[in-house]
């Protein structure tokens, strides 16, 4: 299931983003000098319109616009570098999702193999959502398998199914948020919530992944940054 949210202190708050700075700033050589071009020009222009006018009123004006370019440059760039990191990783498809904002219930790895080719189910507000990573060829008859089995119980509840990789009908793992967050909206949270009861029914007969088995990728980026952002415009 997706994440409740947790209450993060200053300073926790503030030792997330210096994570989320160090993290981009290893996996993305452009960053450092976007941001600090996103704090110096308004600061610069900042101090100019100061000069020219004699208002320092200009001055937290252009500290407030310096750091909210800085957050923007921040939350572009760490949502590229996670993808970037995320590229080939067994089972991050199913981790970038558990970071959507939403409620978006993931179970990783419902069906899998040995040679980490894995089918992940999501439910959300879209319908029942299959993902699948491996080989195109495996994983394409492992979903038919999974959609065979679902069909019995997900009722009229829409069901899509993709395969993340970069070939013909296959989908990027960097568009993975796009493209769910733009399936249109078919169920309401109370049927989310019956149809989330009858898949964790179904997945309780079926034997458990072997702890370990996946190696999950962390994301720390988007939806801190994404919030940090938020407060900022606030």
């Amino acid at each position: 299931m997706a994440r409740a949210e947790e209450k993060v202190s200053f300073g926790g708050r503030l030792k997330q983003i210096g994570m989320v700075f160090s993290f981009t700033a290893k996996q993305d050589k452009m960053f450092v000098p976007l941001a600090v071009g996103a704090v110096l020009i308004p600061l610069l222009l900042a101090a100019l319109a100061v000069i020219l006018t004699g208002t320092i009123i200009f001055i937290p004006l252009g500290i407030l616009v310096a750091l909210l370019a800085l957050l923007i440059v921040l939350n572009l760039r760490s949502n590229r570098a996670m993808m970037n990191a995320a590229e080939g990783q067994p089972g991050a498809a199913a981790s970038i999702i558990e970071n959507m904002r939403g409620d978006w219930r993931v179970r990783p790895a419902v069906s899998s193999t040995t040679a980490m080719d894995m089918v992940h189910l999501v439910v959300g507000k879209p319908g029942v959502i299959l993902l699948a990573e491996g080989n195109p060829q495996r994983v394409r008859s492992m979903l038919g398998q999974e959609k065979r089995r679902l069909a019995k119980v997900i009722g009229n509840a829409p069901l899509h199914d993709y395969v993340i990789g970069n070939g013909d009908d296959e989908i990027p793992i960097r568009k993975i948020r796009m493209t769910l967050t733009r399936l249109p909206r078919a169920l309401s949270g109370k049927d989310v919530n019956a149809l989330d009861k009858r898949l964790t029914a179904l997945s309780a007969a079926r034997p458990q992944i072997p702890k370990g088995a996946i190696r999950r990728l962390r994301v720390i980026a988007p939806d801190l940054v994404d919030r940090t952002t938020e407060r900022s415009v606030r």
